[in-house]
């Protein structure tokens, strides 16, 4: 029996999310200890040319939801991307979390040969296992990957559990 594209990128998701939550738990502590500005933090790059840490979790949960909203046809929140707290963004990761928990098992059904537009790539459609698979999955990664880097350069104390989760 091979696994669906649902039970593919669904639990994926939840479970980088819900970590990705967990890391700011971790660095609300750090701030708190340090006496750091969780707002500076936020604006935090590895590199100049890097989004900051706030970007990322944006990035993260739009990859996440919105590729499940081009697939399956089912409207995702929309987020002004506004957030300057982690709070908000724990929320932000909440309501996503709430949509994907929401996405029925066989909404995933069609995505084998399903042509998906992205926004900036109008002229060059991607079929949908293609895109799910090397497209919307490493992406979703990249970005709770770089948010783990930005907060273990900084000093939170992050470990490859804390990136994996409970097993």
């Amino acid at each position: 029996m091979s696994l669906s594209h649902h039970q593919i990128a669904l639990p994926t998701y939840i479970r980088m999310l819900g970590n990705l939550s967990a890391f700011i738990d971790k660095a609300l502590e750090f701030c708190s200890a340090g006496k750091i500005d969780e707002t500076v933090l936020l604006q935090t790059r590895l590199y100049p040319n890097m989004l900051p840490l706030v970007k990322q979790f944006q990035i993260a949960t739009d990859q996440a939801k919105g590729s499940i909203a081009r697939l399956s046809g089912i409207a995702a929140p929309k987020f002004a991307d506004d957030e300057t707290t982690f709070a908000q963004l724990k929320a932000r990761i909440a309501t996503t979390l709430d949509y994907l928990n929401g996405i029925p098992a066989d909404a995933l059904g069609e995505v084998k040969g399903k042509e998906v537009v992205l926004p900036w790539m109008q002229d060059h459609p991607l079929e949908g296992e293609f895109y799910l698979l090397h497209f919307a999955i490493p992406n979703v990664y990249f970005h709770v990957s770089t948010t783990y880097a930005i907060l273990r350069h900084v000093g939170v104390p992050l470990g490859k559990n804390d990136f994996i989760g409970e097993l």
